[in-house]
């Protein structure tokens, strides 16, 4: 990271952080469309399976993953300040927290797990393949959320090609693994949709091994001596980390949430339409990749910005940040639009699934606008290290608006499943208001407070 002074400059930085974020994002979500299409060529009742545990998982994942992403703009402010002393030990205390929360998901999923699912309209076969695709995950557990922590170390130095290289170098692997554990191949046995539980787990930990090598070994990370003590837990570190972290995982999980809840609340109207929409929000969330990167991107700048003092200059990284996350989604917008049929195509040759399955990515087109405007603003929004407002907001607009109204149009109209598409988008276009109308006051106040120190 270093200062700049034009727009162009500006620009230039912006792209450079964004760019191996967006690849790495790509190459994540690629493997997890991956998982989805490869269980649904060995079964639609795999991938409805599939569907049902990686929807259970991914607000868990993302949530508590959320929380140790504090670490980025904690990170990104002290060195912005100039205080690398404090970077090791937000480092090491983030792990110390990653094994906590770690256990803490793995004994809440062991007591929690098994009347989640028995409460749920499955079939047995459908209740089976979930439950061993979750345990097969909790595997991989620890490792997913340390190497989260090590992540954003590498990412708010600006280093964003490390967890790139890292990311492209392990996608081949689980795909790998995908193929021999779910169909068989390499003398193991064929184990389904469960098989990509397994991959994904043993992934995570040949990545958090990478990762750690890394941060370790090789400059300029190593400088920072992350395992060299002291190592005793640091109540006031956590507190921070926890103080931003918790408000950020909890809307995160919620906004995920959002599509997992709705995802589970579709096994009333079949297997068929579980498949198509685990699916359509598997493509959506290839597409979201783009918005979520530029807003990683602005939280490192930003904070860089902010923690030197310099608010002008983080107002106008959010608002390049902006400009370029807009533009795009008009042209993944009318991409979708002209290619829904082949996008489903890929996902399966079902002739039943897949003409639901090519509405369903009809609605995903309007989620790309609000998407587009949302995740810069909450990218900047973390920056400034101001979450519990986001919270807040994502409690009301995906709870109090989105749900109820995609229940009641799927219940109480013929809208049947399209009706909670359209209680999503709706709850995905009020929190964009919210947030984009929080922004402006969190700019404000900055500007009233750091202007005068600037100068």
């Amino acid at each position: 990271m270093i200062e700049t002074r034009t727009r162009s400059q500006k620009l230039k930085q912006l792209l450079t952080i964004f760019a191996p974020i967006y690849v790495t994002q790509l190459a994540v979500s690629a493997v997890q469309v991956v998982d989805t299409m490869m269980a649904g060529q060995f079964s639609s009742v795999d991938l409805a399976g599939v569907a049902v545990g990686a929807n259970i998982w991914a607000p868990v994942s993302t949530g508590v993953g959320g929380i140790l992403v504090a670490v980025t703009p904690i990170v990104a402010q002290h060195l912005g300040a100039g205080r690398d002393g404090e970077v090791s030990r937000a480092v090491f205390q983030g792990l110390y927290l990653s094994l906590v929360l770690s256990l803490v998901v793995i004994i809440a999923g062991f007591l929690a797990l098994p009347r989640l699912l028995g409460a749920m309209d499955l079939t047995r076969e459908v209740h089976g393949i979930a439950h061993r695709y979750l345990a097969a995950l909790g595997w991989g557990i620890f490792p997913f959320f340390a190497y989260t922590v090590l992540r954003c170390f590498f990412d708010a130095l600006g280093l964003t090609r490390v967890t790139m290289a890292i990311t492209l170098a392990s996608a081949p692997v689980n795909v790998l693994l995908n193929y021999a554990l779910i169909f068989g191949k390499g003398g193991l046995p064929a184990l389904g949709g469960v098989g990509a539980g397994y991959a994904s787990a043993l992934t995570y930990w040949i990545v958090f091994a990478i990762g750690l090598y890394i941060a370790v070994r090789h400059e300029p990370f190593a400088r920072y001596k992350i395992l060299h003590g002291p190592y005793r837990v640091h109540f006031d570190t956590w507190r921070e980390q926890l103080r931003i972290g918790v408000p950020l995982g909890l809307s995160i999980a919620l906004e995920v949430g959002i599509f997992a809840t709705v995802g589970l609340l579709m096994s009333r109207f079949g297997t068929l339409a579980i498949a198509a929409y685990q699916s359509a929000t598997s493509f959506g969330g290839l597409i979201y990749m783009f918005p979520l990167s530029i807003a990683q991107a602005l939280t490192i700048v930003v904070g860089y910005e902010v923690g030197a003092g310099r608010i002008h200059d983080a107002i106008q990284y959010r608002r390049l940040g902006m400009s370029v996350s807009l533009s795009m989604a008009g042209l993944l917008m009318l991409g979708l639009w002209l290619f829904s049929e082949q996008v489903a195509r890929l996902y399966t040759a079902d002739p039943e699934l897949l003409p639901l399955l090519e509405s369903f990515l009809g609605y995903v087109i309007f989620f790309q606008l609000s998407d587009a405007i949302a995740a810069p603003v909450q990218g900047t929004l973390r920056g400034y290290k101001d979450v519990k407002i986001v919270l807040a907001l994502a409690i009301v607009a995906y709870w109090c608006v989105g749900l109820p109204i995609g229940y009641l149009l799927a219940t109480f109209t013929s809208l049947g499943p399209y009706g909670y598409w359209i209680g999503l988008i709706s709850g995905l276009a009020s929190g964009a208001t919210g947030l984009f109308w929080r922004l402006r006051q969190t700019e404000g106040r900055a500007a009233k407070r750091l202007l005068p120190q600037a100068s």
